[in-house]
């Protein structure tokens, strides 16, 4: 049974096992993949493609929208936490990049996956004509059983011109591919009514069945983290998808399970925070 709050906040869905869905986006933040002293996480991406390798051995579709260029760029190049100039990221994202893309084709080799490499801007999902190739580029390597591991092209992003954080190019490519469920990997829980670290009394909402002004006004603006890009707002002239939304919509903590549920038209958004678990225990969430 679904209790629905005038908000547009719900709870009591049970939620579905990844089995279910065919197509899958999942995308994964920095701050997961990426240890600002160490460099990159490997055991935790190994954990992570052995899960994706058993759902696409299941049968599934899997599209990874890969954070950390730009942090995994300043381990590489000594740049510390200090606030970088734009010329300073873009590089940073050059040589991050490069690592990034390596370690995901090793990881997803081992289980007899290839990967292929989709770097993305504003522009390719807001021009039609770069939209189509976009799109028939990925469903390209699909159709070879290959997995397109995407990202913002932080080497010639500038403010003007980029989506503002991988949460809103996750979204864009689920819509732009009809993915059946988009998965956000994080290391926040989910949706809180204010910044949980700013406010002791932020309440943690597990479900968002309709969005409402409320509900968009909790979101507030992106938090400014240092082993990634500054906080930006969203462009203001972002035009509407042309494609049908994803069903399904996780959001999963980086030691929670995620939950999920099915829907027509736009997609609720669920999270919940668990007991800690394996760094990648989304797949296994609800089955």
């Amino acid at each position: 049974m679904t209790m629905t709050s005038a908000d547009g906040i719900a709870q009591g869905v049970a939620p579905l096992p990844l089995k279910n869905y065919r197509r899958i986006a999942v995308k994964i933040g920095s701050a997961l993949l990426v240890d600002r002293t160490r460099g990159l996480k490997r055991e935790w991406l190994q954990s992570l493609a052995d899960d994706i390798g058993a759902l696409a051995a299941e049968g599934a579709e899997i599209l990874v929208v890969s954070s950390g260029a730009i942090a995994l760029g300043r381990t590489i190049l000594g740049l510390g936490r200090k606030a970088l100039k734009l010329e300073e990221s873009q590089a940073a994202a050059a040589v991050g990049q490069i690592a990034l893309a390596g370690a995901w084709a090793e990881a997803l080799a081992r289980h007899g996956l290839k990967s292929g490499q989709i770097l993305l801007t504003l522009g390719d999902t807001e021009e039609r004509r770069r939209y189509l190739n976009a799109r028939a580029t990925i469903s390209t390597l699909l159709k070879m059983q290959a997995v397109p591991v995407i990202n913002e092209n932080d080497t010639v992003a500038t403010s003007e011109i980029r989506y503002g954080d991988n949460d809103r190019l996750a979204a864009r490519v689920a819509t732009m591919m009809g993915a059946d469920l988009l998965v956000l990997l994080s290391d926040i829980d989910g949706l809180y009514t204010a910044p949980p670290a700013r406010d002791p009394a932020a309440r943690f909402i597990p479900l968002v069945e309709r969005i409402t002004p409320d509900i968009e006004a909790m979101a507030g603006a992106a938090a400014c983290a240092p082993s990634s890009t500054p906080a930006r707002s969203p462009p203001r002239r972002a035009r509407p998808w042309s494609s049908p939304p994803a069903r399904g919509f996780r959001r999963s903590g980086r030691s929670s399970a995620a939950s999920a549920s099915r829907c027509s038209g736009p997609a609720p958004i669920r999270s919940r925070a668990t007991r800690p678990g394996s760094p990648a225990s989304w797949s296994r969430a609800g089955g």
